[in-house]
């Protein structure tokens, strides 16, 4: 099954850029998900499984520094 996720993430911390950068550097390393990244958020496509693996272990990574905030909305196709 085919997904879109849309992810806005929110590092509470006052340099927060780096760490977003380092999410999308993170997401942008697997294979089988492609990523577009604009000013407000990050889509990942791909298959259901493989694009929700991605984001549970990069989510858990980020959850690293505390205070961390992310906003998902998923959808069940493809939006490229």
């Amino acid at each position: 099954m085919k997904t879109s996720v849309e992810i806005s993430y929110y590092p509470l911390n006052e340099r927060y850029i780096p760490h977003i950068v380092d999410f999308i550097g993170r997401l942008n390393t697997y294979s089988k998900i492609k990523c577009k990244t604009n000013t407000m958020s990050t889509q990942v496509f791909g298959e259901y499984f493989d694009v929700m693996d991605a984001i549970i272990r990069e989510i858990h990574k980020s959850f690293e520094l505390p205070n961390s905030v992310f906003i998902l909305k998923i959808i069940n196709a493809d939006l490229r």
